[in-house]
């Protein structure tokens, strides 16, 4: 698989480690760049919106975001403030309610986020059983941003505890958004 763009990935509270599908996806060898961040356990949204602007901008060519958990509502915020003509779209997955019971209390500065319409073509891939934000939420989400809405059944958290190694039914997914014609690959 050789793709044609540069997937930029934008990972959860935490970190994606090796068992995730995520960080898999990026070990594959493809273009890809893994945004950093100074905090993984304490995030503040201005700065890892600040950190995901300094990889689009440093990186060239077409580019599709690839977000897990609190990534998405970090690419949200971004794209709020931020316009970008190289962003083709973005792959946002197990999306957090920013105002549910599980959301994590160390993260701090996404209790205003309002989600609206992305100006690139969305996939929101959600899980009937994820604890950190409900596929109902999920789908209001995909509705104000204008996003796809994938239900891949009860899958958690879709992340490395959800036993899906490589993912490949994420990938076929991936394969089958919007922006595949210009990404291209296998």
């Amino acid at each position: 698989m050789d793709l044609a763009v540069t997937c930029i990935y934008v990972a959860g509270i935490g970190n994606s480690g090796p068992e995730h599908w995520q960080f898999m996806w990026y070990k594959r060898g493809e273009k890809g760049v893994w945004v950093e961040h100074e905090s993984w356990d304490a995030p503040v949204c201005d700065h890892w919106v600040v950190d995901l602007d300094a990889v689009l901008t440093a990186t060239p060519g077409p580019k599709v975001i690839v977000a897990h958990s609190l990534g998405c509502p970090v690419v949200a915020a971004w794209a709020a403030t931020h316009q970008d003509p190289s962003v083709i779209g973005a792959f946002l997955v197990a999306v957090p309610d920013v105002h549910g019971p599980s959301f994590p209390t160390e993260a701090v500065g996404f209790e205003s986020l309002a989600y609206q319409p992305l100006s690139f073509p969305a996939v929101v891939v959600a899980s009937d059983d994820d604890p950190y934000g409900s596929a109902e939420h999920a789908a209001t989400v995909a509705d104000a941003t204008g996003a796809a809405l994938v239900n891949v059944g009860a899958k958690g958290h879709i992340n490395a505890t959800s036993g899906l190694d490589d993912w490949p039914e994420g990938w076929d997914i991936f394969r089958g958004a919007p922006w595949w014609d210009v990404a291209g690959g296998d």
